[in-house]
């Protein structure tokens, strides 16, 4: 007869283990839902095999990222709701390498926790697998880390992807020159930044908790705060499918345009922004308000309703501007580009 492992001792110091494999074979269907044929082993190995289709590319570049949803995390815990956090860690990886024009073809997640709990863990690989699902997206392998001595009653999640892009397609912003017009796509709301002076703001100033109810916001300050990381993936691939000249394209999240902008800027231009044509979501004007924040400030910590930013020729606006409405996003010609030193001008 098998000996049945034992693990008293550590779960008495907080870390069980029967009940972590229990809870992640309860996701692993949904895992497998991701998978892509480049796969070549199931989720548990000790590494992710994925093996490139080379009669797909002639000359591939991977493209790697890796980043955390922050202080969000904090929202979802007020709120017991942590299935849109999945969300986010893969659609800002996601948006991360999409600016380089780099299909996403797997990804990893890091779970640090203090106590493993249900159905906190759940919810937010169903959340990770719903999204890659949606960007046909491989979820190759992950971790999770039970330390009730570090963590406490906390927990913190992180995402790593990879993608694939052409090295002759690897989209630079190099070619932006005056001529160009900036195009902006609508987000849903702070995305995964600016967390930390947003939870000042309405929970220490405004005293106002998740639940309280905003007739300017059309909903409560949890839901506006948790709404989840928009991907814009499906928009870049069909605009270079169909051959828009997509010379730049900035992921707007912390630093907000004023310093994601000139990441993917020339020396030699500026850009000029004018955002009085694209909306501003609700939750933006309550913090602006509420905060007493600047207006430099505010374009600096938060995405004020811009998400990311195309450059396109001035003749390809019509064109990209299409190709983002049809993929659901709102999207306007924002500013333009001219000469100067890689200054940004917001007004």
């Amino acid at each position: 007869m098998a000996e049945k492992a034992k693990s008293d001792l550590y779960k008495a110091a907080g870390v069980d283990i029967d009940f972590a494999i229990s809870l992640l074979d309860k996701v692993k269907g949904k895992f497998a839902q991701s998978r892509r044929p480049e796969m070549l082993s199931p989720i548990g190995g000790f590494g992710g095999l994925f093996q490139i289709d080379l009669s797909k590319y002639k000359n591939p570049v991977m493209v790697s990222s890796i980043d955390g949803v922050g202080t969000k995390l904090m929202i979802a815990m007020m709120m017991e709701k942590f299935d849109t956090v999945g969300h986010d860690i893969v659609n800002h990886c996601i948006d991360d390498i999409a600016v380089q024009g780099a299909e996403p073809v797997y990804f990893m997640d890091y779970i640090g926790i203090g106590k493993l709990r249900s159905p906190l863990y759940e919810q937010v690989l169903n959340g990770i697998a719903d999204a890659c699902i949606a960007a046909n997206c491989a979820v190759l392998g992950g971790e999770t880390a039970e330390m009730p001595g570090m963590y406490g009653n906390d927990f913190d999640l992180v995402g790593v992807i990879t993608g694939i892009v052409e090295k002759d397609k690897i989209i630079t912003g190099e070619k932006i020159r005056p001529g160009h017009v900036a195009i902006g796509l609508g987000s849903s709301g702070l995305h995964t930044n600016g967390f930390s002076l947003a939870r000042k703001i309405v929970f220490e100033e405004c005293k106002y908790t998740v639940n309280t109810y905003l007739d300017e916001l059309g909903e409560t300050v949890g839901e506006a705060l948790l709404k989840p990381h928009t991907c814009y993936w499906s928009a870049i691939k069909r605009a270079m499918n169909e051959g828009v000249s997509l010379d730049g394209i900035a992921h707007i999240t912390g630093g907000g345009l004023y310093d994601n902008v000139p990441r993917i800027l020339p020396a030699d231009v500026d850009v000029y922004f004018d955002v009085k044509d694209m909306p501003i979501p609700p939750i933006f004007k309550v913090l602006v308000e509420k905060g007493k924040v600047d207006a430099v400030e505010a374009y600096r910590v938060f995405n004020m309703g811009i998400g990311m930013v195309w450059f396109v020729p001035k003749q390809e606006a019509e064109k990209a501007l299409a190709i983002c409405r049809e993929c659901g996003f709102t999207a306007n010609v924002v500013g333009e580009i001219a000469q100067g030193s890689k200054q940004v001008h917001v007004k």
